[in-house]
């Protein structure tokens, strides 16, 4: 095993140990702190560029917007005419607080456990790291595919995507690649089973603006802005209160298949003895997809018409409604990955995703698209403190994606 080109020498607390080459390369990843906001994902594309040639593939880096740079790199599959498999991840992270973290959370440490400590252990440097060393397992095995593979590596997947994968799908290099499926990130699961996610919610973020009569706080002023954000409030709490009454009486149900309503902010005012001209009230409403859009948008209206005049709704973002990825007999994409799943003993949970992903971009040109983390018996940290995984479960994960692309790349 020592003379094994899988195996190589590492640093851990300063005691050499034998690693995993793939370990190794997914700790010199998180090393990387591509995290938002203002990133400069130049340490990214050099790292991603060194692992194309390490396979000697051929690697594109494409820029839809400056400073946004998507990583491409491509196996070309023995009947590069069928549409192909592209395997999705992207290079940014959230950001974190260093005083809550056990470890340097951009020092990728190495328990004794063998849990692996870093921002994007989970979401999602561990998925693209996957990908590559699936890629290169298949090689090294004289595998050879039929359809092609082009993994992605986009930008900005953390504050939503727009000028990534967003723009990535409107352009020319996108449509070349002639996409039959995609793989993007799931999540992690506690339990035995894996969680595949098969469509999204619609993310709605708006601000209510209350204006109202403005004058002395000793008064009691008719038609003040408070009076009519208390309406607004109140309104959208009940609504809320009925979406997790929905959760409680059914177990079966999870947040991805109810529409949450959260208050995020409240504007307004200048000190506490005068009545403002206006208040401001945020909220982040994610639709569920049995939703009707147009429904919704008439109830915000009736709320705000209720509340009375300059009562008013600015939507900061309002996704439109798209077709989930069907689960069905009739979606060919499905049937392997389930067969595959079931053959190798692994129990697929099928959800919607309680977020939002880049998958959402790739689903809305009709194009199916599973969102899977290979990660159970893992607790779910992506955007917590503490966020890890443990190296047994990651090298079960280019396991599993071994038979999943290999499977999905023959069809």
């Amino acid at each position: 095993m020592k003379d094994s080109p899988a195996f190589k020498m590492s640093v851990n607390s300063n005691d050499l140990v034998e690693e995993n080459e793939a370990v190794s390369n997914f700790r010199e990843y998180l090393r990387i702190p591509s995290v938002q906001p203002n990133i400069n994902y130049d340490k990214c594309v050099v790292f991603l560029r060194k692992q194309a040639c390490s396979l000697n593939l051929p690697v594109r880096v494409l820029q839809m917007v400056p400073g946004k740079p998507i990583v491409l790199i491509t196996w070309t599959g023995s009947q590069p005419s069928l549409p192909s498999l592209l395997l999705n991840s992207h290079m940014d992270v959230v950001p974190v607080y260093p005083d809550k973290w056990k470890y340097d959370p951009f020092g990728a440490e190495k328990d004794e456990n063998g849990n692996i400590y870093g921002r994007g252990a989970q979401d999602m440097k561990c998925v693209g790291i996957q990908y590559i060393e699936c890629i290169r397992r298949l090689m090294r095995d004289g595998r050879k595919l039929k359809r092609t593979i082009h993994l992605s590596f986009v930008p900005d997947e953390e504050i939503g995507g727009v000028a990534g994968m967003g723009e990535f799908v409107k352009s020319d290099e996108f449509r070349e690649l002639n996409i039959g499926c995609a793989l993007d990130e799931g999540m992690a699961s506690p339990g035995e089973e894996f969680v595949v996610f098969n469509g999204e919610r619609s993310i709605w973020h708006m601000h209510i603006h209350c204006l109202g009569t403005p004058g002395h706080g000793s008064l009691l002023l008719d038609d003040t802005a408070g009076e009519k954000l208390n309406i607004v409030i109140n309104r959208f709490m009940a609504r809320r209160e009925q979406e997790k009454k929905k959760l409680e009486v059914n177990p079966n149900l999870t947040v991805g298949d109810v529409t949450t309503i959260n208050l995020t902010m409240l504007k307004g005012g200048v000190q506490n003895n005068v009545v403002p001209p206006e208040l401001v009230v945020g909220f982040d409403c994610r639709l569920s997809v049995d939703t009707d859009h147009e429904e919704f948008e008439n109830w915000v209206k009736g709320v705000c018409k209720e509340a009375g005049k300059g009562t008013w709704v600015e939507y900061q973002q309002k996704q439109e409604k798209i077709e989930i990825t069907k689960l069905t007999t009739s979606n060919p994409w499905w049937g392997v990955l389930s067969s595959v799943c079931s053959n190798m003993g692994l129990k697929l949970k099928p959800e919607i995703f309680p977020g939002g992903t880049d998958s959402r971009f790739i689903r809305e040109l009709g194009i199916p698209a599973f969102g899977f983390s290979p990660m159970n018996h893992t607790p779910v940290l992506l955007h917590d403190h503490n966020e890890f995984l443990n190296e047994k479960i990651f090298l079960k994960g280019i396991d599993i994606y071994y038979q999943i692309i290999t499977a999905l790349g023959n069809l």
